[in-house]
């Protein structure tokens, strides 16, 4: 019986002891990961970012290095915006166009990185069964977009490209949502958009783009921005974002396969939708140009020219070029 209590009271210090190491490893794990730098990265379902968050490699590399990535999404890139004007946001994934209604808003950002585009996947969807057959049937028509986004860019390249006026049209002005729901219902006759939304409305409402960027030059090209204090303090992280995420890009172009299957199962779409949005496009992420530079200096002349933007922005003054 004594034997039997000792042999009990060894096992409960053993157990005790194991707990206590436990809990000192740990402390010491909570110690190090506190030692870590907060970076969060802004981003939309389906971009570079997003890519590289259900990959799980970039967050690796990064902590690596001393970082602590935390990622926030954003249903545009209006809003992801506004979220770093007031320091929610370190970087932003954003399309090409918000960053230029952003500045001109005032907010101070700076170009740190560019990457593909979305012109195959971006541009105005109508019903295959619609009376749209051409860009000038836009004419009198109802069509949705989104405001400060890429695709009121989109809208007004198409018009210029059908000869038509800003008039010709009725602008319907909603958030994603909202304007899925109008388009579903009948209320809107056309809609601009962008994958991944783009696939699954043409293949769940029997739907076509009536153009894309390839005709009207809307490239819609994905940016990382910084606000600009942040920038020109940490190039060297700026630099790590740059390279880790045009690793994730290359992996991407490489494996189509595994990428529809992790977007498909995190997005809760078919694979079929993810498929037609990841197939054409080309992933990548680079140091910024002065070629894209020159894109964006583009977009923000036609929104001055449209009386969009009340302020003349020259974008070569708020990029950072890094080697």
């Amino acid at each position: 019986m004594k034997n039997l209590k000792k042999s009990f009271i060894a096992i409960l210090l053993l157990f005790w002891c194991g707990v206590a190491i436990y809990g000192w490893h740990l402390t010491r794990e909570d110690a190090g990961s506190s030692s870590l730098k907060n970076v969060v990265l802004g981003y939309q379902a389906g971009d570079e970012f997003y890519i590289s968050k259900i990959r799980g490699q970039f967050v690796k590399k990064m902590k690596a290095k001393g970082y602590n990535v935390k990622f926030k999404e954003f249903q545009n890139g209006a809003a992801m915006l506004q979220a770093l004007a007031s320091g929610n946001v370190d970087y932003a994934r954003v399309g090409d166009t918000p960053p230029v209604s952003a500045l001109a808003a005032g907010t101070k950002l700076t170009y740190v990185a560019a990457g593909g585009t979305k012109a195959k996947g971006s541009g105005i969807l109508i019903r295959k069964n619609s009376s749209i057959k051409t860009l000038a049937d836009l004419k009198g028509k109802k069509v949705a977009y989104t405001k400060g986004t890429s695709s009121q860019y989109m809208l007004l390249r198409a018009l210029k490209v059908a000869g038509l006026s800003n008039d010709d049209i009725t602008w319907v002005n909603l958030d994603s949502d909202a304007a899925s729901v109008a388009y579903s219902k009948g209320k809107v006759d056309a809609w601009a958009n962008w994958d991944p939304s783009v696939a699954q409305v043409e293949i769940t409402e029997n739907s076509k783009l009536l153009v894309d960027g390839t005709t009207t030059k809307a490239l819609n090209r994905s940016f990382i921005v910084s606000p600009t204090t942040y920038a020109s303090k940490n190039k060297t992280l700026s630099k790590l974002i740059i390279k880790y995420t045009e690793q994730d890009m290359k992996w991407a172009n490489k494996n189509h396969s595994k990428l529809i299957k992790k977007m498909s199962a995190d997005l809760k779409l078919s694979k079929k939708v993810v498929r037609r949005s990841v197939i054409r496009r080309t992933f990548s992420m680079h140091a910024m140009s002065k070629s894209v530079v020159k894109e964006e200096q583009e977009i923000a002349n036609v929104f001055y020219d449209n009386n969009i933007l009340t302020k003349k922005i020259d974008v070569s003054k708020h990029v950072q070029y890094l080697k």
